[in-house]
């Protein structure tokens, strides 16, 4: 995608596969040991970027899921009795394996995901052990936390995560369940589960006692038994806003405790005094960081009418220079779509916004043969009634719309179902205290976007969920309080 200079010629740098060992199958994690599913049956998992079979995974049933609740249950007697201190050993034990092999993480979860190298060695891998350094730093401490004088855990937590960040959710759930004295039984997302099977190698490399953490594979089914089994205390979902209306449906009249983080439809806002190279960088980094599989992605960019030509011209200068392909190549900046199913939904809705009379564009790009691509695009003359602008695509799909005061931005900005985020692009420090303060997203950038820390609460308002995950927010959800 990139034009070639005569002083600079592109070099491929591929990171090696063979750091990393894939089964050719994998059973699952109950009571700290492998084991096959009841039903016998297995699913194949897939390279997004090459389309090859990775391994086969166990597919879970209300059996498995059973005893892995039954296994989490008698595990939580006496991992509950430890004192914080003690439990703070594991998680640091946990942090320090995850850093010792963060290489064969990284290189594996791009496999699995399809999301470039640079992303997983440099985002995701660091954010994953900082979590567990994080919440380790929490164990002892829970009764300064402000949550009274002696909180208590809850028992077992069920947690069902998403593909787009298999091992990032993973370490968002586990680690402060862990802190806080629960036990877990986790179901990875059907496409991505080998990071989450190598998480449960390195809780039995940390010693962690059996039954703590277990880890059941398999597709939708699995979640919902997990979900509705009636000795689970909390239920913890990321994923879509549709299956998240489901979980609450099945919850609703029984004593869990519910987090649900769900989907966005993210504005980011460049005001005309806003610098313009350093606002474009947040706009990709905002929509095609992870090929824009991202619930939090500044999905809808709202630009003031006078910068607007200026922006356009440097953002899709910006856009030509991005490499699309291998995402085991370290200068990939755009790797593969997760399934050929989020393709499909990708494509689709593209395909509707040019029939709704949005303008598509796109930068000059040669696809690879095999595997899941869709290139970067970009849609202007868009209004706020194109469902291209109102739907979650989860693609690297941008919308632009125009606004002309303050008040504008904040109105269309705040026109959605969703509540996730924003970000405010200006110089001015009044501006962005006084427009974040009327924005109704639970996380607002200023002069940044898809800036994460595990120190800081993450979650929704509306559609996009309720509960945080991350900082002193994110141990409310796992203590009876």
């Amino acid at each position: 995608m990139e034009k070639q200079s005569s002083a600079f010629v592109y070099a491929p740098a591929p990171e090696s596969r063979s750091v990393v060992d894939i089964a050719p199958s994998y059973g699952l994690f109950i009571d700290g040991e492998f084991t096959e599913a009841a039903g016998g049956k297995v699913f194949k998992t897939v390279s997004p970027s090459t389309e090859e079979v990775l391994s086969e995974v166990a597919e879970g049933t209300e059996e498995d899921v059973d005893r892995a609740v039954r296994a989490a249950r008698k595990a939580f007697e006496k991992w509950s009795a430890l004192p914080g201190g003690e439990r703070a050993k594991y998680l640091f034990r946990i942090a320090r394996i995850i850093q010792e092999r963060s290489r064969e993480l990284a290189v594996l979860e791009t496999l699995d995901n399809g999301k470039p190298i640079r992303e997983t060695r440099d985002a995701d891998l660091p954010l994953v052990a900082a979590h567990f350094f994080y919440y380790a730093g929490w164990a002892d401490k829970l009764e300064h936390a402000g949550f009274g004088p002696a909180p208590r855990p809850l028992g077992v937590a069920g947690q069902v995560i998403p593909w787009n960040f298999p091992l990032l959710m993973l370490a968002w759930k586990i680690a402060p369940a862990l802190a806080t004295g629960n036990t877990v039984v986790l179901k990875p997302a059907e496409t991505t589960p080998l990071s989450a099977l190598f998480f449960a190698d390195i809780c039995r490399q940390a010693g962690l006692p059996k039954g703590v953490v277990n880890i059941v594979t398999g597709d939708g089914r699995t979640g919902a038994a997990l979900v509705a089994h009636p000795d689970v205390n909390k239920v913890a979902f990321t994923g879509s806003t549709g299956v998240g209306k489901e979980i609450a449906r099945t919850v609703a009249g029984t004593r869990k405790k519910l987090t649900l983080e769900l989907g966005g439809k993210g504005a980011n806002i460049v005001f005309d005094d806003a610098p313009i190279d350093q606002a474009v960088e947040g706009i990709v980094s905002g929509i095609f960081f992870n090929q824009g599989q991202v619930c939090c992605a500044g999905s809808r960019l709202l630009v003031q009418e006078s910068v607007q030509d200026e922006l356009l011209d440097s953002l899709k200068r910006r856009l030509s220079t991005l490499r699309l392909g291998d995402p085991l190549d370290k200068n990939t900046d755009i790797g593969a779509i997760n399934s050929a199913e989020q393709l499909a939904r990708i494509s689709a809705l593209a395909d509707q916004g040019e029939a709704e009379g949005a303008e598509r564009w796109s930068p000059a790009c040669e696809l690879p043969e095999s595997g899941y691509w869709f290139a970067p695009t970009l849609f202007t003359n868009v209004t706020q009634a194109h469902t291209i602008a109102r739907d979650e695509i989860f693609g690297p799909v941008l919308s632009v719309l125009t606004f002309r005061t303050p008040d504008e931005a904040v109105a269309k900005a705040n026109n959605t179902p969703y509540g996730l985020s924003a970000g405010i692009w200006t110089e001015k420090g009044s501006r962005i205290l006084a427009v974040a303060n009327k924005l109704r997203a639970g996380v607002v950038w200023s002069n940044t976007f898809n800036k994460f820390d595990p120190t800081s609460p993450f979650g929704g308002y509306k559609e996009s969920g309720f509960g945080r995950e991350g900082g002193r927010h994110g141990l409310e959800a796992y203590l009876d309080v």
